[in-house]
């Protein structure tokens, strides 16, 4: 079964000082890896002067993709640690990157792990926070007679309409989170007077 996760609202800056060192920390909401990346780039671009820019991303629940790259710092000193720390936070749809400035003083690699975690850490600490829930896709399928009437009370319901289709007969993509499942069916059967189709499609994740 799906877990919950939490993910950032928008994007969250911090910076923090350790040894004459900077490690700046942004963090952001992404939906995709694609979006991970772009954002990765984005802030080297940025901070093109810097020593470092190490970055880690989580996109999806447990089972989503997990990247973390160094960026020429001793391997797994710091992606890594970043990316501990954000699954260790319970988040997902997520991307972070520590931007270092080099103090001239060396860490160690236990000092890098404990710095590069830290950053992210310090900026989860200060970023508004969404919490994601299970959810699932379902298929509501009915004649054009009900369709005006149910598209109404979906619309106006805790159920997200995603597409709506039309054909021989109206299909409705709506998201439901995990709790309501059970109910749904009959919620739909009674504004139908049983006369729709309702067929349960992929997992997803809505904000609780």
């Amino acid at each position: 079964m799906a877990q919950p996760y939490l993910t950032p609202e928008g994007v969250t800056e911090h910076e923090i000082e350790i040894k004459r060192s900077r490690f700046i920390c942004a963090l952001a909401p992404v939906r995709s890896e694609e979006e991970a990346r772009a954002f990765v780039a984005a802030r080297k671009g940025l901070y093109a002067d810097a020593t470092h820019n190490c970055s880690a991303y989580a996109v999806g629940g447990e089972l989503g993709a997990r990247r973390a790259d160094d960026d020429g710092e001793p391997g797994g000193t710091a992606g890594t640690p970043m990316l501990e720390t954000l699954l260790r936070r319970g988040m997902g749809d997520v991307v972070a990157v520590v931007t270092r400035y080099f103090g001239g003083v060396k860490l160690g690699a236990g000092g890098l792990v404990r710095a590069y975690g830290s950053a992210v850490g310090k900026t989860l600490d200060l970023a508004p926070l969404a919490e994601m829930v299970p959810a699932r896709v379902m298929t509501v399928t009915v004649d054009h007679v009900r369709a005006g009437r149910l598209e109404n009370d979906l619309r106006a319901s805790p159920y997200e309409v995603r597409q709506v289709g039309y054909g021989a007969e109206v299909s409705f993509q709506v998201a439901v989170r995990e709790r309501d499942l059970a109910a749904f069916p009959d919620w739909v059967a009674t504004l139908t007077s049983g006369g729709a189709e309702v067929e349960r499609g992929e997992e997803i994740h809505l904000r609780a």
